[in-house]
């Protein structure tokens, strides 16, 4: 069954020893490629390749989609600290120069330096930093297939919609069918009638042969046999790329292009009010299938 786009999933727990308290958010909308972006703290931002990765490797090939982890640490375990001496000599360099210069008080202690986080870096050794690795994948895996399982469901509700629609527009061919036949069926007798008043009234004789040619020539451009033979192949080819587990927008909006390609042909052959109607019904639906399909991936 296919799959939405539009979708989010959501896990959070506490990592194998308890010292990591891991969120991890996706959320995706409507894209024609794979767009994703990783939102995490500085202190784990080495694992935003990595997250990027699984993303792409979970079956995920279309969509906008925004990935949030978050980490709260509860207890620190092989974590360096490293001050940037250099640029913590110029920070103070510039407050103090801020000082003079305004003559402000002269309140520069350990405390407010410390305050600029960029003064100092934070080193994991890499044993480290692969465990944690590891204790995000697994809250990132939860979230995952929870958000696949939301797509699966909106990409059934969407399915069930487009078929709706499709049988909408199928069962309307049939009715311009028997319409069609019959207005073909019925022309050559109107033909006669028209022609055979009209060189009455300009006392001008007409042969059979004559008459029953014009009315060839009209079923042979009336007909719609051709359209509607291709619009069941077209409807039938949505059915199998519905029913399969491949990502199949893309095919399914060239499918649209096709199908109403086919009922723009059969309107323009339209030879009543009636079939006009019920083309431009047909081509209501299909737009409302278009959209629908730009939901799926």
């Amino acid at each position: 069954m296919l799959k939405s786009m539009t979708a989010f999933g959501r896990a959070r727990k506490l990592s194998s020893d308890n010292s990591l308290d891991i969120t991890a958010e996706i959320k995706s909308v409507n894209s024609r490629y794979l767009d994703c972006t990783v939102k995490i703290s500085r202190m784990y931002s080495f694992l935003e390749e990595k997250v990027k990765a699984y993303i792409a490797e979970s079956g995920i090939t279309r969509g906008k989609v925004e990935v949030y982890i978050g980490v709260d640490v509860l207890a620190q375990k092989g974590v360096e600290v490293i001050l940037d001496t250099e640029a913590a000599k110029s920070y103070i360099a510039s407050l103090e120069q801020l000082r003079d210069t305004f003559g402000l008080k002269d309140d520069i202690t350990v405390m407010k330096v410390a305050g600029n986080r960029d003064l100092f870096a934070v080193k994991k050794p890499d044993d480290d930093m692969e465990r944690d690795w590891i204790e995000v994948r697994a809250v990132l895996e939860e979230a995952v297939a929870s958000y696949n399982q939301m797509r699966a469901n909106e990409g059934e509700h969407l399915c069930v919609d487009i078929l709706g629609k499709a049988d909408t527009i199928k069962a309307n061919a049939e009715k311009i069918k028997s319409l069609s036949e019959a207005d073909i069926s019925a022309y050559p007798a109107k033909l006669e009638q028209r022609i055979r008043q009209l060189l009455k009234d300009f006392d001008v004789e007409t042969t059979e042969q004559r008459i029953l040619t014009e009315a060839a020539i009209f079923a042979d451009k009336a007909a719609i046999d051709e359209e509607l033979v291709r619009l069941a192949s077209h409807f039938g080819v949505l059915n199998e790329i519905i029913n399969s587990n491949e990502p199949s927008g893309r095919k399914l909006d060239f499918l649209v292009q096709e199908i109403n390609r086919e009922i723009n042909t059969i309107g323009s052959k339209a030879g009543n009010a009636e079939i006009a109607h019920l083309v431009v019904d047909m081509k209501t639906e299909l737009e409302k299938i278009r959209e629908q399909i730009q939901n799926i991936e």
